[in-house]
């Protein structure tokens, strides 16, 4: 199952698409569900990558691609993100929606952006959950 078979945008809501989500989303009966905890813009030693906030954006879904491909899923499978943002503004908004927006499209899975004050380390500038479904 990929996220935009089931991904439906209710009648009179605003379009979400420019921003990088859906709405809602459904679970066929019968599915798996694959939760990932947040993943964000570290090397395989767990070290953060680099401070630039892109390439920590970048990194962290690699990083959720990565720990999907464990259960034989991709990106394509995700139904849910809820990403964090340390010192959220509207320019690191625009570099989640277009990473976001550069994997799934126009038909991304239901997602919440978070603006928080930190993560776990002082140099993590991003982090992202995500909820796959396995057919």
């Amino acid at each position: 199952m990929e996220a935009h078979e089931h991904t439906v945008q209710p009648a009179g809501s605003a379009r979400p698409d420019p921003f990088g989500y859906s709405h809602t989303v459904t679970i066929p009966p019968g599915a798996a569900l694959v939760v990932v905890a947040g993943q964000y813009g570290s090397a395989a030693d767990g070290g953060v990558i680099s401070p630039p906030f892109d390439e920590q954006v970048g990194r962290a879904f690699e990083n959720v691609a990565t720990a999907l491909r464990a259960h034989g899923l991709d990106l394509g499978h995700v139904v849910q993100l809820r990403s964090y943002v340390v010192d959220h503004d509207f320019d690191k908004l625009g570099v989640v929606v277009a990473a976001v927006r550069g994997i799934w499209g126009d038909t991304a899975p239901a997602n919440t952006v978070l603006g928080v004050a930190r993560l776990a380390t002082p140099d993590i500038a991003f982090e992202v959950e995500a909820i796959a479904v396995s057919p």
